[in-house]
């Protein structure tokens, strides 16, 4: 496996072609626990669709070669949909000095190599170059520690992302629907936001 992995940042319309990798690569990775996410393509084109549609976004993608191994989004809390916004809301946080990094993912076989903390970097820096954002944030999803498919070697993020900065807030909190492998139909997850104050 190559180990030159080339990082750059795109928004808006320079998104559309890679739209179709960045939707075969979420499905690919949630997949996996703890969001054991049963990926619909046409959903997730439609969910980029956000990336493209709004200039302050931006998409973190990570290549080797000419393949795209890993991607982080992150976006304005002001155009980000209702379930996100409303914790938020409901403790007084202006919505437009809040910057949500949505998601990273990355292939399983390029882990490792501090691309990670390269997803945070980026996105943290384009939110400065926006400017006026004093939180950043993310929200995680929440298993149960006895969950039947919670690997026996797995390890949460929180090590990780304290690292970074970021505090786990259970008082912002909110429920998103997907449907889970080996369902069939979407359930209510609950999901937990983790904030680093900027101030």
């Amino acid at each position: 496996m190559a180990k030159d992995i080339r990082i750059e940042r795109y928004s808006g319309a320079a998104l559309h072609r890679y739209i179709s990798e960045l939707a075969r690569l979420r499905i690919e990775v949630f997949r996996d626990f703890p969001y054991l996410y049963d990926g619909d393509y046409d959903y997730e084109k439609k969910y980029l669709q956000l990336y493209i549609d709004i200039p302050e976004s931006v998409v973190v993608l990570a290549f080797d070669g000419d393949k795209v191994v890993g991607a982080s989004t992150a976006i304005p809390m002001q155009y980000e949909t209702d379930p996100i916004k409303k914790p938020f809301l409901e403790q007084g946080y202006p919505l437009d000095e809040v910057f949500y990094c949505s998601e990273s993912v990355l292939n399983k076989n390029y882990r490792g190599l501090g691309l990670g903390v390269r997803f945070f970097e980026e996105r943290e820096a384009h939110a400065k170059d926006l400017g006026g954002f004093k939180t950043l944030t993310f929200c995680c999803v929440e298993r149960p520690v006895d969950h039947p498919r919670r690997p026996e070697n797995y390890v949460p993020l929180d090590m990780f992302w304290n690292k970074r900065g970021y505090v786990k807030h259970p008082e912002l909190n909110t429920t998103y629907l997907w449907k889970d492998l080996d369902d069939t139909q979407e359930t209510a997850k609950p999901m937990i936001f983790w904030l680093k104050d900027e101030r």
